[in-house]
């Protein structure tokens, strides 16, 4: 017999880009992304009563004050299979780092002499920033060498064969100005309560390597928690709490932690010997929550924005290793490329063109010395200090 509990592992989460601030779009099966975990949290905000009540019980707040909502989903990478359009999570990718995905087709690959230049047997239409695949391999254009060829931020450890393909990507770039999704989560059996984050702001993502799995993490504010049992007419510009959309397959494959390639240095060198990597952009992001005559935040304002890399390695006594150790005594920029997965449609790079590295902390706890470079912020010229891919 059934005891009527709701089981926290029966659920199912979609997100949703917004059109216009708290708007609560259409919601498709398409939609639907392997959340690890939700998060949320919506807490009024009480200022302190001064009146004198001739007692010590406090005699409660007043009703319409203003609300705090926030969030924090995390989820995994997983295969991207309809490679006609975005991961299913990509819209997170999109709040957070501001351009809407720019996704490649492929091509096919034209006589290829050098490991750092990628040529096609066409106009490839390529721009910089933007990723290609390789076999097993994920890169990103570093700058356009002609119509046929293009220059890659690191070389291919294989050279593509003439006429062979280049992978479909999809890729996210920094822009000025962010978006904000919808997140909705669904619960069974039906009559639980249903849930979903307006105006959700990504203010923090956080790419995790070498892990369990490979996890990307989402936080930040929204403007309300709208659920199926107090919902009231146009709450996110709504006239009824919409339905689940009507279950799909829902097949997907998770990437192991330990599987990619670590890319370092002005050369760059690939590196065997991370053991831990984690990067963090955020946003600052402030919700215009203060206006006379409004109960909630009115729209959301984006401050700099700062992009730091975190990674553990193995000291060893090469070139590399120690020109990473004169890049941070020098203050000195270096790339960071981070590619996670090994297998074409399971992959996911990081790209940091310019990267000044932290003097590394020295971890002799183990049987062998670490070094632990802690928030070495990446710096650009405007709306390029990151690039993110999936191909």
């Amino acid at each position: 017999m059934a005891c009527g509990y709701v089981s926290s592992n029966d659920n199912r989460q979609y997100v949703a880009l917004e059109l216009s601030y708290a708007q609560v779009p259409a919601v498709e099966s398409r939609n639907r992304f392997p959340a690890v975990k939700l998060a949320t949290s919506q807490r009024l905000e009480r200022p302190k009563r001064k009146d004198k009540t001739g007692t010590r019980t406090f005699p409660g707040s007043p009703a319409g004050l203003r609300k705090k909502t926030t969030f924090d989903v995390t989820t995994y990478l997983t295969g991207w299979t309809r490679q006609d359009m975005e991961p299913s999570y990509g819209p997170l990718f999109q709040a957070s780092i501001g351009s809407a995905p720019v996704i490649f087709n492929g091509g096919t690959a034209g006589a290829n002499q050098n490991a750092k230049l990628l040529t096609f047997a066409s106009a490839h239409g390529l721009a910089p920033g933007q990723a290609v695949t390789s076999g097993n391999e994920l890169r990103f254009v570093n700058s356009i060498v002609d119509a046929l060829t293009v220059e890659l931020n690191a070389p291919l450890t294989v050279l593509p064969s003439t006429g062979s393909p280049v992978g479909a990507t999809v890729t996210y770039m920094p822009a000025t100005g962010l978006d904000t999704v919808s997140i909705f989560d669904y619960w069974s059996p039906a009559g639980a309560v249903q849930r979903i984050l307006s105006g959700a702001a990504v203010d923090k993502m956080r790419i995790r390597v070498n892990g369990d799995y490979h996890e990307f993490q989402f936080s930040g504010a929204a403007r309300d928690l709208i659920d199926s049992t107090s919902f009231e007419g146009s709450q996110g510009e709504l006239t009824s709490f919409p339905e689940e959309p009507a279950l799909e397959q829902f097949d997907y494959s998770i990437v192991p932690g330990h599987l990619g390639q670590a890319w370092l240095g002005n050369t760059p060198d690939r590196f065997y010997t991370i053991t831990a990597a984690e990067v963090l952009l955020e946003n600052d992001i402030e919700t215009r929550n203060l206006e006379f005559g409004s109960d909630g935040p009115l729209c959301i304002s984006a401050g700099m924005r700062t992009v730091t890399v975190d990674f553990d390695l193995f000291e060893r006594d090469d070139a590399a290793t120690k020109a990473l150790y004169q890049a941070a005594r020098q203050f000195s920029p270096i790339s960071v490329m981070l590619q996670l997965g090994q297998q074409e449609g399971q992959l996911f790079g990081a790209c940091l063109k310019s990267v000044v590295p932290e003097v590394p902390e020295f971890d002799d706890g183990e049987n062998r010395l670490q070094w632990k470079f802690s928030g070495s912020q990446a710096q650009g010229i405007g709306n390029d200090e990151i690039c993110v891919a999936f191909g």
